[in-house]
């Protein structure tokens, strides 16, 4: 079953016709001058209304302030990490830049030092070949007269010589030809030799002897070092000779009678006589 509210004067007035009717008589009570003792708790409650109001404002923007305030903070928070993100890139991009320059320095240094080593290999190289090529120039022999040839041989027979046979070998001379030491060596005798008229004898670098016998001039004197190859005096036909040419001996000793063939001590030695 179905409940209406009844119409007519049960009804509750409403909202309107009560602020109305409270307009109406506020005012009444105002000619009476009942207002003024009346009126008191009313303005205290609207007061009270418009403090309420002004705290909830207050405290509304109070809340928006602090909501600034965060978010502010956050983007100011935001803003350092995202400074301190590019500094930490540079900072890494500048210690890779400074180890990249550091290895291609450490890498030039490198490649010179290679260069400088390998140009001191190729110069030492070279001195030794250097000293090499001297000692072999030194230490080569060579004919006593160069581009001659041998006329009488070792151990020939015959009455020119005193001993019944010849101690050396003849070397065909022009009268005043170069004679050269067949090898490196020291002079140990410079001068007259009797049946050997003006003559030298070297002591070679082995400990060898040579004898260059009928000069008409000598270059050299006792203790000089002579090279290989290097003049040391004339030919001639001094002593016993029956005309130009070079008498030509290899020793054990430097004295007479220590002779060997001399044609297998330049053969030994490398020269094709």
């Amino acid at each position: 079953m179905a409940f209406t509210r009844a119409t007519g004067k049960h009804r509750a007035p409403s909202r309107l016709t009560r602020r109305s009717a409270q307009a109406a008589g506020i005012a009444a009570l105002a000619t009476t001058g009942v207002l003024g003792s009346l009126s008191s708790p009313a303005l205290a409650a609207d007061t009270e209304a418009a403090k309420v109001a002004d705290t909830g404002l207050t405290q509304a923007l109070s809340l928006d302030a602090t909501l600034a305030e965060q978010i502010d903070a956050q983007a100011h928070a935001q803003q350092r990490q995202a400074d301190e993100v590019a500094k930490a890139k540079a900072k890494a991009k500048a210690a890779a830049e400074a180890r990249e320059k550091a290895a291609k320095a450490k890498a030039k240094a490198e490649a010179e030092r290679k260069a400088e080593a390998r140009a001191k290999e190729i110069r030492e190289e070279k001195a030794r070949a250097a000293r090499a090529a001297e000692r072999a120039r030194l230490n080569a022999f060579h004919l006593p007269v160069a581009g001659s040839h041998v006329t009488t041989g070792y151990n020939a027979g015959g009455s020119l010589w005193s001993s019944g046979s010849h101690s050396g070998v003849d070397f065909r001379a022009a009268s005043g030809s170069s004679v050269v030491a067949v090898g490196a060596g020291t002079v140990v005798e410079a001068g007259w030799g009797g049946a050997y008229g003006n003559n030298i004898v070297l002591r070679m670098a082995d400990g060898t002897y040579t004898q260059y016998g009928h000069l008409s001039s000598i270059g050299v004197s006792v203790g000089q070092s002579v090279s290989s190859g290097q003049q040391i005096g004339l030919s001639g036909s001094t002593g016993n000779s029956t005309g130009p040419h070079l008498h030509f001996e290899a020793r054990t000793t430097p004295d007479y009678g220590s002779d060997m063939d001399p044609v297998a001590y330049l053969r030994s030695h490398g020269l094709n006589v």
